[in-house]
């Protein structure tokens, strides 16, 4: 059965999938379900159309940053985004790990301990300056860039 694309007021895209089972269930053809789908598209939806499997991308990684180019596309500004602020939720905990370890270390007036672990703050934080963030010009090769320090 085919999809309903359209964008939002906020760029981002939307896929509607028309249901043919409803409460309380209806015998229907795929062609009614379709038409009840196109009908009940908000009012905001903007440049709705139909759309099949072969045109939606089966990675779903970057969907926030999907944009309706003819064909969905994603958008490597809004991808670089996304990976940069999944980087941002991975360094978190690593962070207040090394928080521990650095009180400890100050704690103990270990000065050599308290800088190791400061540069390890440092690193994380720096991540998401990766030029190779930039460099990636697929989804692939953005997903691809994911440094050590973060496994």
């Amino acid at each position: 059965m085919r999809k309903i694309i359209y964008t939002r007021p906020d760029n981002s895209m939307s896929i509607v999938i028309p249901a043919k089972d409803t409460h309380p269930p209806e015998n229907i053809s795929d062609a009614e379900a379709e038409q009840r789908a196109w009908e009940k598209l908000p009012t905001f939806a903007i440049n709705p159309r139909w759309a099949d499997d072969s045109e939606i991308p089966p990675d779903r990684t970057f969907r926030d940053a999907w944009h309706d180019a003819g064909k969905v596309e994603i958008h490597m500004g809004k991808a670089r985004e996304i990976h940069k602020e999944k980087m941002r939720y991975a360094r978190v905990p690593k962070l207040a790990a090394l928080d521990v370890e650095f009180m400890r270390a100050l704690e103990k007036n270990d000065m050599a301990a308290a800088a190791a672990a400061a540069t390890k703050k440092q690193a994380l934080r720096d991540v998401t300056a990766d030029p190779e963030i930039e460099a990636a010009q697929t989804p692939e090769a953005l997903i691809a860039v994911w440094p050590d320090i973060l496994k």
